[in-house]
């Protein structure tokens, strides 16, 4: 019973059902279920882990709409929601409400199926990158060994949700959001991906678990250009500005969700902002050193480190302006891959250089010294290859010719 001795949530719930000598090292008492009951306990505490969980995440990003919102409210010199409860804390709730008592009205040119199922997989997407992330010591849903690409495949059918939204609602600004998301999201996905390179080089392993026990010193200092590039290439993904091109209300309406209402929109509406607190804990696991910290219990460093992002995320929105189309595809084409590429070949040179093979030909070891050594190096790295693509790579529009004007028939005269 390997899995009950490394997920304590699932051993003391488990236990406590179905403790019975066969894993007495692992209960120490016995349960409430016979012996031979224990398919039931798995399927029993298999299901109130999952609604516990999906439960607290619900409450969480409740409340990081509410924090988003009065912290934009500072940042823009106004108050902020304050009438629904004492300091605006019931107004997520009366925003729910709202959703829930709307009409729901389907277009008349509305493919049927595919216009309902694309919210419900927005959501559905973002549950699942929930079931591998370690939100505490030995507290996970699943430790899979190839967690990091499970967070990779199940977050790319965002795109696909997106543009069936958009070619379901048979509207043409739709369309084209669903079209630009396309492009957009599988730009960013690219970089992305190769962000991570760095840090699964330096782990040695696709777990998430096994990532955040390798960081003797956090990956972020190790891999600061990585983590640049994923920050960045995470708002793009999750439509946050300056990369919400996806709603451009100024050009294409509300993009692929013009023609949703009611709560198939807030459910649109609940995806990005779960999505920030979900990819929040996908940063914190890969380098910040997940729930790792003294004094304090491990969820609660978690949760921190979690909150914190997310609040990044709120003042880089409140900072920066929108960018035009064009120059988000340009950045992350032109700019992030280029640097994604410069970090993977670093990582790759500076563990030959640096490693030694461990005893038993396993695996590659680095001493403190050795992390530190890479640390000064990435460093430098990130500052200059940043410095230079900037200069290289300029966003601005070139200034357009002006034609010198036509005299008038007075002046030929």
């Amino acid at each position: 019973m390997a899995f009950l001795e490394g997920n304590a949530l699932f051993r003391n719930l488990y236990c406590l059902l179905a403790g019975n000598s066969g894993n007495a090292q692992h209960c120490g008492r016995d349960g409430l279920l016979p012996a031979g009951w224990e398919w039931l306990a798995f399927a029993l505490v298999g299901f109130a882990i999952t609604f516990l969980l999906l439960s607290a995440f619900l409450l969480l990003t409740m409340f990081y709409t509410y924090l988003e919102r009065r912290l934009l409210g500072r940042f823009q010199g106004r108050i902020g929601p304050n009438r629904a409860g004492p300091f605006g804390l019931l107004q997520p709730v009366a925003d729910a409400i709202k959703l829930l008592t709307k009409e729901s009205i389907v277009p008349q040119g509305a493919d049927w199926l595919l216009y309902n199922l694309a919210p419900l997989m927005m959501v559905v997407v973002m549950f699942m990158v929930l079931a591998v992330i370690p939100f505490g010591k030995h507290t996970f849903i699943a430790d899979l060994n190839v967690g990091v690409l499970f967070i990779i495949a199940v977050t790319s059918v965002n795109a696909l949700a997106v543009f069936m939204a958009g070619i379901a609602s048979g509207n043409r600004y739709a369309l084209f959001g669903g079209m630009r998301a396309v492009a957009q999201l599988i730009s960013y996905e690219v970089p992305m991906v190769l962000s991570i390179v760095g840090v699964l080089l330096l782990a040695g392993s696709l777990s998430l678990v096994e990532i955040v026990e390798a960081q003797v010193i956090p990956f972020f200092l190790l891999q600061p250009l990585g983590l640049f590039i994923f920050v960045v290439s995470a708002s793009a993904e999750m439509n946050r500005p300056p990369f919400d091109q996806l709603e451009a209300e100024s050009e294409i309406v509300a993009g692929y969700h013009t023609e949703y209402g009611g709560m198939k929109f807030g459910l649109f509406y609940l995806a990005e902002y779960a999505a920030v607190l979900t990819t929040s804990g996908v940063i914190a696991t890969l380098f910040l050193d997940g729930w790792e910290g003294p004094l304090l219990p491990s969820h609660v460093w978690f949760l921190m480190k979690v909150f914190f992002l997310a609040f990044i995320f709120i003042w880089v929105r409140a900072t920066l302006p929108r960018v035009r189309i064009d120059q988000t595809m340009a950045f992350a084409w032109k700019f992030l891959l280029p640097l994604g590429i410069i970090n993977v070949f670093m990582t790759a040179a500076e563990l030959l250089l640096f490693g030694h093979e461990e005893a038993g030909g396993q695996g590659i070891v680095l001493s403190t010294a050795d992390l530190w050594l890479m640390s000064v190096v990435n460093f430098a790295v990130a500052v200059v290859g940043i410095g230079a693509f900037s200069r290289l790579v300029s966003l601005r529009t070139p200034a357009l010719p002006v034609s010198a004007p036509k005299p008038s028939a007075a002046e030929v005269v």
